[in-house]
């Protein structure tokens, strides 16, 4: 695994977005931080679940 940074836009209705905020700021993480968290989540439960995935 790579310590390399990368982009990612969301397209996201903007009610939803401003929900999402208020729960980042409830766990004191940026919203940014906050999808990363929920998106390393899914990937591990994926991988418990289906096998680990191979980056190449």
């Amino acid at each position: 695994m790579t310590n390399d940074i990368s982009k990612f836009t969301v397209r996201i209705d903007a009610d939803l977005l401003k929900k999402f905020k208020i729960v980042a700021d409830y766990n004191a993480r940026s919203a940014n931080r906050e999808l990363e968290v929920l998106m390393k989540n899914h990937v591990t439960k994926f991988e418990q679940e289906h096998g680990k995935i191979e980056i190449e």
